[in-house]
């Protein structure tokens, strides 16, 4: 048993470099887990400018002085936030308020669409079950209600919190940007001279992340606002808040679109029925789902994290289960580290002994 283990140590941990970039990973993992939530303004900072840092080298090649290209990418920044603020956040809240106002509306409709299926298929469908799942849709009705009396009896710590972030964030995003370079030597300055396999991996994560990261914000910005336009073309209600859903759906591969399929398909069906307006929107919808798939995301991905299904389904639990929604929106992006860091790890084959 010792000796299986110390020839896998050996194996995979004979190289001085190998260690140093473990013990720099199991360190910065442990900081995030356990100090994430107090430096949450510093990690979304530090996001947001790398978002934006593509777009500042642009206008740097560009000619465009330093202090001006990120000047302009900050000002940029800071007019979409506060559209984002001033326009979205009071359409989305407004649509929230109402469709809460509705519920039950709509749970008393489907109620009696429910109870006329016994009487329509008795062979398929019987009246216990159709009680049973009118008391289970009850029962989450409640249960969103009472989450949304404790969300407005605790909201003024949250809204500390935004004002915090609202504050902070963009402070630190614009020093992020100004002073990347030299945050970048000082960072240097700490890591071993003889950092060839650190070198290789954060290269190799920088070019899968950062395009994966910013080929996934257009993707949501793309998908929500073509998704928005389409809904209100066709009178769909909560039309902003259902192309919200749909655009952050596209965080999650395969399980996402399939999730908001269900308050998109039952919103539709409460407000036209069984009628030719609900099939146009779920025509319509389809082909936005299939142009998302088939095109937009190859194009967006060229170069596309070769990482299997099972493996991002398994990034997404895991990553999502320690972070919330920020685990999952970065999931594949860890997973596409880890797999950088096992591709660029150095392995020392064992030695064969020759047969006598």
């Amino acid at each position: 048993m010792f000796k299986v283990l110390r020839d896998w140590i050996q194996r995979y941990f004979s190289d001085e470099e190998a260690v140093v970039l473990a013990v720099l990973l199991f360190l910065a993992f442990t900081a995030v887990l356990t100090l994430g939530g107090m430096l949450a303004p510093v990690l979304a900072g530090m996001v947001l400018a790398y978002l934006m840092q593509g777009l500042v080298v642009t206008l740097e090649r560009l000619r465009l002085p330093g202090a001006a290209a990120v000047g302009l990418v900050f000002a940029l920044f800071m007019g979409l936030l506060l559209v984002f603020i001033v326009i979205v956040v009071p359409l989305l809240w407004h649509q929230l308020i109402t469709l809460f106002n509705e519920l039950p509306g709509m749970l008393a409709k489907w109620q009696s669409l429910l109870l006329l299926l016994p009487e329509r298929y008795p062979h398929l469908v019987s009246d216990e079950q159709v009680l049973l799942a009118i008391d289970a849709a009850r029962g989450e009705i409640g249960k969103f209600g009472q989450w949304a009396l404790t969300f407005s009896l605790s909201s003024l710590p949250l809204v500390v919190n935004i004002m915090i972030y609202l504050v902070l964030v963009p402070i630190l995003v614009f020093f992020f940007l100004k002073d990347r370079e030299m945050i970048g030597r000082w960072v240097s300055g700490y890591l071993p001279r003889e950092r060839a396999l650190i070198t290789r991996v954060a290269e190799e994560m920088n070019r899968q992340i950062a395009n994966y990261i910013r080929g996934k914000v257009i993707e949501i910005i793309i998908c929500g606002g073509v998704t928005y336009i389409a809904f209100v073309a066709l009178g769909l209600n909560y039309a902003a808040l259902l192309a919200l859903l749909v655009g952050i759906s596209v965080v999650v591969p395969y399980v996402g679109a399939v999730v908001v399929t269900v308050p998109v398909l039952l919103i539709a069906l409460f407000q036209w029925g069984w009628s030719d307006q609900f099939i146009y929107l779920m025509a319509v919808y389809g082909v936005i789902q299939t142009l998302d798939g088939n095109v937009l995301v190859p194009l967006l991905f060229s170069e596309a994290v070769n990482l299997h299904p099972v493996a991002i389904i398994c990034a997404v639990l895991l990553f999502g289960g320690l972070w919330g929604f920020w685990g999952v929106f970065f999931a594949i992006p860890l997973a596409t580290l880890f797999k950088a860091v096992l591709d660029a790890w150095p392995r020392k084959e064992p030695v064969v002994a020759p047969l006598l």
